[in-house]
């Protein structure tokens, strides 16, 4: 909770008006039907009411920002106390030249200023009422904070989630438009084509995902399909396969989270390596999950670096905004094969 001081009145000022107009009117009802003067109980009440609210919000905007929040609890109880004994003599001069020179007439006896019981029972009142303003006052605060709270932690879970999903992109996209421009130099008829799928992989990075949580994974396939197509520019002798082993036409997953997997076997599978294959499986398991798996041979000269598993801290910062622990990220060496596997939640999202 931020400090008091600074939250003057964060609490619609219609709403103080609300809450002191209808305690004045409990208040009025309930002491004008214990001594049966409505009249007097009226007037009592605009003299309590005209001391209780100043001593509330001098509480809560003065002493309590500048004395309880910096742990000066000695002076607080001081100033406290000070404050009570000048309600008490405020509270009783108003009413004894006021309104009846009977200053207690619920006690259904006489009483003089300043005795003791007449004392206790005014500074008790003004601490109930103390105590129970700014508890609401408190209470409804706390409670804005914490929506405002959660507000920024869900701003900034989008915000670091769009960084991450931002990250993957660029530097394919740069190693793209370099094998455009060479393709071009030799005037290759596979110009225009790569031209469409870089357009469809741009329109889907820009358009196609912008502010969604979830994608339908036809469309991540297609443009990690896409994406393929244009790798091959760089790694000409790769073969890909993809298998498909259930329906997958309601399933929805993360946009881009796939495909740096897809990546990451291009990227460590391709180097030194004449004929890289890749193997992609793709199912939907009985535990309602979706199990995403990658294998992809790699040149032995690599073997070190591949089962380092390069290239997921992204993928594994993703997965743990997104899933919490609710996903499994596995990766391992056989021979010179490198295996990953995903297993994520399935979700329904449009």
């Amino acid at each position: 909770m931020s400090k008091i001081k600074d939250m003057n009145f964060d609490i619609k000022i219609q709403n103080h008006f609300w809450f002191w107009g209808l305690y004045f009117l409990l208040n009025f009802l309930r002491w004008g039907a214990y001594i049966n003067d409505y009249e007097y109980s009226f007037k009592s009440n605009l003299i309590e009411f005209a001391l209780h609210i100043p001593l509330v919000y001098f509480n809560l905007f003065v002493l309590v920002p500048r004395l309880v929040l910096k742990s000066k609890y000695s002076l607080y109880k001081l100033a406290l106390l000070i404050s009570l004994g000048c309600i008490y003599i405020l509270k009783t001069g108003l009413t004894y030249f006021l309104i009846s020179k009977n200053i207690w007439p619920e006690a259904n006896r006489d009483y003089q200023p300043f005795e003791i019981n007449h004392i206790l029972a005014v500074c008790i009142g003004e601490l109930y009422v103390l105590a129970m303003a700014s508890s609401v006052y408190l209470t409804l605060t706390w409670l804005r904070e914490r929506e405002r709270n959660r507000i920024l932690r869900e701003n900034q879970y989008k915000i670091k989630l769009e960084y991450l999903k931002n990250q993957i992109q660029p530097h394919f996209f740069f190693n793209t438009l370099n094998n455009l421009y060479a393709l071009s130099l030799e005037a290759s008829d596979k110009v225009p084509n790569v031209i469409i799928k870089l357009s469809h992989l741009m329109e889907y990075v820009l358009y196609e995902i912008e502010g969604t949580k979830f994608v339908p994974l036809i469309k991540e396939l297609d443009y990690i399909h896409n994406y393929i197509e244009i790798e091959k520019l760089r790694f000409e002798n790769a073969t890909v396969f993809i298998n498909l082993e259930s329906n997958i036409d309601q399933v929805s997953v993360p946009p881009l989270l796939l495909i740096s997997l897809i990546e990451n076997a291009f990227k460590h599978g391709g180097i030194n390596n004449k004929d890289l294959k890749i193997k992609i499986n793709c199912k939907v398991s009985s535990q309602n999950t979706l199990d995403f798996e990658i294998i992809n041979n790699f040149a032995l000269s690599q073997h070190e670096k591949s089962k380092k598993g390069i290239g997921l801290t992204n993928t594994k910062e993703r997965l743990n905004l997104i899933f919490k622990n609710d996903y499994q990220l596995n990766h391992q060496v056989k021979f010179n094969f490198y295996i990953i596997r995903l297993q994520i939640p399935i979700s329904n999202e449009d």
